[in-house]
């Protein structure tokens, strides 16, 4: 039996390469079985010792692209996130918009009274006829390694303490849930400190059953820069102009209308996104 290779990660710790992992990681984002093993020989036949996983994955989204756009763009979920930078307005809007997509009423950059003082909250949200609110802060990162961590997890914690212990015999208390969101991943020690005391996470894989990645899939809304066919001068652009979900220019192609883009490029976009938000959902984080 050939001996697999040793990649190496981001973080720059190593481990072997694993052809399965990523067969299951192209199935998940909508492959075929099929086409999953044939690009999963194609990049065991490439990898050489020491070459590292981003390499590993740019290879497998080249190809995969070659199959189905709509397929690569959710393959490439993660790092789309990431393009939604560099400042953290465009993943609040984006979070909002997700959850306005399932029911909840959204506002964004509120300020809530606390006890102590006044603290503005990153999305503020009311779901009608339960008569539920809630609150959170969202830490977006352009790094894919960088972790929320202990410290910001207790910092989340006290500012929703200053809120939650408002008297209601003075004023209405506006919160009854506080949320900690981020676009990549916790450390353990956040997610330790979070379920003893309470905090509520959503991160890329958190939690396990009901993390960002599922809920996207589950809610059709992903953010426009999964799209393979616009640059990054053309997702800029989108984003500057507060369009920030693929839903958005399939219910309003007038959107694109800035982009200036041929009938041509306007249809092979379109059949993308559309392709995109077809897809089944997925239980798995890729």
């Amino acid at each position: 039996m050939t001996k697999l290779p040793v990649i190496v990660k981001a973080g720059g710790t190593s481990e072997v390469f694993d052809p399965q992992r990523l067969v299951v990681s192209l199935m998940r984002a909508g492959a075929g079985a099929y086409a999953a093993e044939r690009i999963s020989r194609t990049i065991t036949d490439m990898v050489v010792p020491g070459m590292s996983s981003r390499e590993v994955y740019s290879r497998a989204f080249a190809l995969l692209r070659k199959e189905s756009r709509p397929v690569a763009a959710r393959y490439a979920l993660r790092r789309a996130l990431l393009e939604l930078g560099p400042t953290g307005h465009p993943f609040e809007d984006f979070v909002s918009h997700l959850y306005s997509t399932i029911g909840w009423h959204v506002e964004t950059r509120k300020i809530i009274r606390g006890v102590c003082v006044s603290h503005e909250v990153d999305f503020y949200a009311s779901h009608p006829g339960e008569s539920v609110y809630l609150a959170a802060e969202l830490k977006y990162h352009n790094d894919p390694n960088y972790k929320t961590d202990l410290k910001v997890a207790l910092y989340v914690k006290s500012r929703f303490d200053d809120i939650f212990a408002c008297d209601p015999a003075i004023r209405a208390c506006p919160i009854d849930r506080g949320l900690l969101v981020t676009n990549t991943k916790f450390t353990s020690e956040a997610i330790a400190y979070a379920e003893c005391a309470g905090v509520e996470l959503l991160g890329w894989g958190y939690p396990v059953n009901d993390s960002l990645f599922m809920r996207m899939t589950q809610a059709k809304v992903y953010p426009i820069t999964a799209l393979t066919r616009l640059s990054r001068a053309e997702k800029n652009l989108l984003l500057d102009t507060h369009v920030i979900a693929v839903d958005q220019v399939v219910k309003d192609r007038r959107l694109l209308d800035p982009l200036h883009l041929s009938a041509d490029r306007i249809g092979e976009l379109l059949a993308e996104a559309e392709g995109l938000l077809s897809l089944p959902a997925t239980s798995h984080e890729l």
